[in-house]
């Protein structure tokens, strides 16, 4: 399925047009890289200047088509703000297929960009996020789909508009080759209603433990059908483990008995690795007072960073306003690249940053 309009250009049509962007120096640069430019260009010469199939991990957070200009005052900047003073930090008046297609020439080059085992987060608005998932199709393969993410972005709204309240937006989570892509299944810690409820027993030194049964489904005739202390696993099941080892977890009081002599492995709470995140995410809302117009939580880009790359990885934000990408990758010792065309952005992103080069095309 593809979207179709009039002003849409083909793949090569695009591909071509980057070519028309020369290569530039980079070799008296440091490896962090901060661009004041056109996000297309710069996109283009990073394709022209050895930056195919480099990038592990991009996060973006373009304009959403809201026809807005998101200000910025000495006092305090707001998510959407129109105060009678201040400067404007972006001007977000794209909408229709131009919007669309704005969107569509740069998430090309980012294809291009990607390294085989890269991924994208796309944040997009609810109101426009639909026609971002079918062009994200096209661009990137429908196979290559990750996630659909709901993020939770502020405390429940009471406007007066016959509607329900919006307090969420999206995030598109592809692949450039699914299941090839980086993921390090990074958990989060269990609540303590959750360790109250899955770990019930304590031991006696105080210590939270539930248990699980030693054996797992399916008949073996080697090492794990044999006996553990006498015991033969049940018809149809095998030890989980070897015979041997089994008796080294009793020995070291790790298997508990029941009273009609059945063992079980003792699982201890403060050894849990934590729950796999889901993609409902509540706990990731806006700052209250940002110190850019729309910047995202920052321990949400952490967990983005952590999950979907590796240190020494690239990591690329080319809308990357306040730059809390690109710290987060900087915190996490990875390689970034951050690129904006509003010089407040890159005021801002320049605060938060250490050890980078600021190129300005």
């Amino acid at each position: 399925m593809k979207l179709d309009y009039k002003i849409k250009k083909t793949e090569l049509e695009i591909l071509e047009e980057s070519l028309e962007y020369e290569n530039i120096d980079l070799s008296d640069t440091k490896t962090n890289l901060l661009f004041s430019g056109e996000n297309f260009e710069v996109l283009s010469r990073l394709l022209n200047n050895g930056y195919k199939n480099k990038i592990d991990l991009i996060y973006i957070d373009p304009p959403f088509a809201t026809t807005n200009d998101f200000v910025i005052t000495d006092n305090r900047v707001s998510t959407i703000s129109k105060p009678k003073e201040g400067i404007v930090a972006y001007s977000d008046k794209l909408v229709g297929q131009e919007y669309l297609e704005f969107i569509r020439e740069r998430l090309v080059l980012m294809r291009e960009l990607l390294s085989e085992q890269g991924s994208i987060y796309f944040h997009i608005d609810y109101k426009i996020g639909h026609y971002v998932k079918i062009i994200m199709d096209e661009v990137f393969g429908e196979k290559n789909f990750i996630n659909d993410i709901t993020r939770i972005k502020s405390n429940p709204k009471n406007f007066k508009r016959k509607a329900f309240g919006n307090q969420k937006d999206l995030i598109l989570f592809y692949a450039k080759n699914k299941g090839e892509h980086i993921f390090n299944d990074v958990t989060e810690p269990l609540e303590d209603e959750e360790v109250e409820r899955m770990f019930k027993k304590i031991d006696d030194i105080g210590r939270r433990y539930n248990t699980i049964p030693l054996h797992a489904p399916g008949e073996s005739k080697g090492e794990t059908g044999g006996k553990f202390l006498g015991l033969l696993p049940p018809e149809g099941r095998h030890w989980r483990t070897s015979p041997k080892k089994l008796e080294d977890l009793n020995d070291q009081g790790l298997i508990e008995w029941s009273a009609n002599g059945v063992p079980r492995l003792k699982k201890f709470s403060d050894e849990h690795k934590g729950k796999k995140i889901q993609d409902v995410w509540l706990e990731f809302k806006d700052p209250q007072y940002p110190d850019y117009p729309t910047q995202k939580n920052q321990e949400m880009l952490e967990m983005i960073v952590k999950q979907s790359s590796n240190e020494k990885s690239i990591v690329m934000d080319c809308f990357c306003g306040s730059g809390s990408t690109l710290s987060a990758a900087q915190k996490l010792n990875r390689k970034f690249i951050g690129v904006d065309k509003s010089e407040v952005a890159i005021k801002v992103s320049s605060s938060n940053l250490e050890d980078y080069s600021l190129i300005k095309l």
